[in-house]
């Protein structure tokens, strides 16, 4: 696939260094940083079909045809004597499907995204079977009989489309040829397109290290970054998630610019009496309200797909924080996924792959099993469903609307993708499996790239991931049990009073977010009331307003004074003694279980625990301690015994980190990271191979991949300085005032 010529250097087949690959002729001169970022960009021009746009039309229409034909050849309510049928059959399906386009996306703005869904399933089978019942010849009994052959069909059609396209190309396939067809035009004609005011295109990799990123690159996996690389047109950087390097607090940072609101990926709230957990879409929602200040990210002409926070964009889809109450209701929503549900072979190939997508997971699962790979951890349950829907039904519908963002010239917008990352938890980071997971992605940056070349304005795309992943055994396979288990033995007690941990199989907590965004977009405005599902799902939702939370609370600690909270966020534990008022001291702690800290401190696969005490934070190891606040008493050493931090590569990294998460709202009474073995392998409390949360590996080591022009002031720590650097190329770009 060649790449766009330069609207700067007419004459070279490069892109221009201002814009990103594939970005298409660009305006020579950008707008004035202080122009309005809202204005109406001019839509990019139309042109009639050539030659290779029709043998590309041709090329689906066939597979249609084959697709077809062997639908009806095996589903035995259906014939058709006449081979010419066949392929008329396939043109009514496309001329119907042509002509309810724009009545269905009315109509599914108007009544929601569920009847869109129910709408759309029921046209595509009321469509074949129109197509069938209206030709001389075709016989067909049942309506059961059309949708066999839409399914026999839609295997086929995917089985094509596997030897011919990319998933992603074949999702913005209409956006993509106009695109081609702009630059054939461009090149044959010598004429410069018509100026496009720059835009910013933000494109998170859920859970990617940025040396995974490199060694993805040098083994091929990643061939759109690498010929972006190797052109000079980006440059590949990393930023340093701080702890906890979790998707919630690095979203919040990168989109907001307010990470330090969020200890971890679920807390203890005293002042609710309960957990708050971050993609549940009531706590998501409060959680954004309590530190939006509008003057996020994607503030000014912005759009979030797929975040977990929205960025103060005016318009968001698959946004957790946004799929609450009355921020679901009213939303035009329903028509974005007309263009999988009307078209039956779109809608149905994606099907298809997504239960592709679910028996690959179970083969390389025993295939992992078989070759005797460790660490390993079971992979069935629910993860096998998730798998297939994140890397491709929400892969797909997540590149589509970007992709129409981009044509209507959204000014910022923003995505996350998180394939990589729920397999590579279960897989492991560098693993085969997740390293195709980045292959996936790798060709959604292809298909963005190439829709930017009509896009309205003329987009900068900027990659970042929010965390990476380290590899290790889980901490109960280290140790033989739990963290939960531990800390109750060690408080003198058999059993939690709130065990709060993820559970042994299936998939864990941060692994349902997506898909309950999607739920909350289809199924909350019909039920009137959010979903939460996965681990912790039928949490209570807010308190009524004439409940008194903290009146509850109270009586609960005072029936349960010796109740615990024990909360796993990847190789990141942290515990909430919640049958007491507010933050207990060191000494406070060993006056009620004298052999907690200590305990903890010295036990396999905790490497490091953090509680406060009267000379401030301690980081307490097996064999010494560290001051973390040394500036409260400093007539005393800093550290006493062998420093606990010197496992975890950079002990004064280590040492501001944990400063900055012990001091954390909301924190609680320990925080125990696990320990890291020489190779950087950690131990998660959770049921995952591959982790992240703590420190240890290459979990803090994030990936920032930007175009060489735009100005880069680096080395960034912590997501909201990446923030900081973004609102800054928005201000050089006239995206923000």
């Amino acid at each position: 696939m060649t790449e766009s010529p330069s609207a700067s250097e007419p004459a070279r087949p490069s892109p221009p260094s201002t814009g990103p690959p594939s970005a298409g002729p660009a305006s020579s001169a950008p707008a004035l940083p202080g122009a309005p970022a809202s204005s109406t960009p001019t839509p990019p021009r139309r042109h009639r079909p050539d030659v290779t746009d029709l043998a590309e039309a041709f090329a689906s229409f066939a597979g249609s045809v084959i697709g077809l034909g062997v639908g009806i050849a095996v589903v035995d309510g259906v014939s058709a004597p006449q081979l010419w049928t066949i392929p008329a059959a396939a043109l009514i399906v496309f001329a119907i499907t042509w002509l309810m386009q724009a009545p269905l996306r009315w109509l599914a703005d108007r009544v929601g995204a569920a009847i869109a869904f129910t709408l759309g399933l029921a046209v595509q089978v009321a469509t074949m079977w129109a197509a069938l019942q209206l030709l001389p010849g075709v016989e067909i009994h049942r309506w059961w009989d059309a949708a066999g052959v839409l399914v026999v069909a839609a295997v086929v059609i995917a089985v094509l489309g596997w030897l011919t396209v990319s998933d992603p190309v074949y999702a913005v396939g209409d956006i993509v040829r106009r695109g081609r067809r702009a630059r054939r035009r461009n090149r044959r004609r010598g004429t410069s397109p018509p100026e496009r005011r720059p835009g910013l295109l933000l494109v998170i990799l859920d859970g990617v290290a940025e040396p995974v990123l490199r060694h993805a690159i040098d083994a091929g996996h990643a061939p759109t970054i690498a010929r972006w690389l190797a052109r000079g047109d980006h440059r590949l950087d990393g930023w340093w998630a701080q702890v906890p390097a979790t998707t919630p607090a690095s979203t919040a940072g990168l989109l907001h610019g307010k990470a330090d609101h969020i200890p971890a990926f679920r807390w203890w709230d005293e002042s609710l009496g309960r957990l708050v957990v971050a993609n549940h879409p009531w706590d998501a929602a409060a959680i954004e309200a309590a530190f939006s200040d509008g003057e996020g990210l994607l503030a000014h002409d912005g759009a979030a797909v797929a975040t977990a926070f929205s960025g103060d964009a005016p318009a968001t889809q698959l946004v957790m924080s946004r799929t609450y109450g009355h921020k679901v209701q009213g939303r035009r929503i329903g028509s974005v996924y007309i263009r999988f549900l009307a078209n039956p072979f779109v809608f149905s190939r994606t099907l298809v792959l997504t239960l592709g997508e679910m028996v690959k997971e179970l083969w390389q699962a025993r295939l992992a099993r078989v070759r005797g790979v460790e660490p390993r951890i079971s992979r069935g349950g629910p993860y096998v469903a998730l798998r297939g829907v994140t890397n491709v039904w929400l892969r797909a519908l997540g590149t589509t609307i970007v992709a129409e963002h981009m044509e209507r010239g959204t000014a910022t917008i923003a995505v996350d993708f998180v394939d990589y990352d729920e397999v590579a938890h279960h897989a492991g980071p560098v693993r085969p499996e997740s390293m195709r997971s980045l292959e996936g992605i790798d060709g959604v940056l292809r298909a963005l790239a190439m829709v930017n070349e009509v896009a309205a304005r003329d987009y900068r795309i900027v990659v970042v991931s929010d965390h990476g992943q380290s590899l290790g055994a889980t901490f109960e396979q280290v140790t033989g049990t739990s963290l939960t288990k531990v800390v109750t033995a060690l408080m003198g007690r058999p059993r939690p009073e709130r065990p709060e941990e993820a559970g042994r199989t299936g998939a864990g907590n941060e692994d349902w977010g997506p898909l309950n965004a999607l739920l909350n977009e289809i199924v909350a405005p019909v039920r009137g009331r959010p979903v939460a599902s996965g681990p912790g799902g039928r949490a209570p939702g807010r308190p009524a307003p004439d409940k008194d939370p903290e009146a509850d609370v109270r009586a609960a600690q005072d029936a349960h004074p010796d109740a615990v909270t024990v909360i796993a966020s990847g190789n990141l534990g942290v515990v909430w003694f919640t049958g007491v008022p507010g933050r207990l001291q060191l000494t406070e702690i060993q006056e009620r279980w004298p052999g907690l800290v200590a305990g903890l401190a010295d036990h396999a696969g905790i490497g490091v625990v953090i509680v406060d005490s009267w000379r401030g934070l301690l980081a307490i190891g097996p064999g010494g301690v560290r001051a973390l606040e040394p500036e409260t008493e400093p007539d005393l050493p800093p550290i006493e015994g062998t420093d606990p931090l010197l496992a975890y590569d950079d002990a004064d990294v280590a040492a501001r980190d944990l400063r900055r998460a012990g001091r954390l709202p909301h924190q609680g009474d320990l925080v125990i990271v696990s320990s890291v073995s020489e190779d950087g392998h950690v131990h998660a409390f959770e049921h995952q191979v591959g982790s992240h949360g703590g420190l240890g590996g290459e979990q803090n080591r994030a990936v920032l991949l930007h175009p060489t022009a735009l100005a880069c002031t680096g080395p960034y720590v912590g997501a909201d300085a990446v923030f900081h650097q973004l609102v800054a190329w928005q201000r050089e770009l006239g995206l923000r005032p």
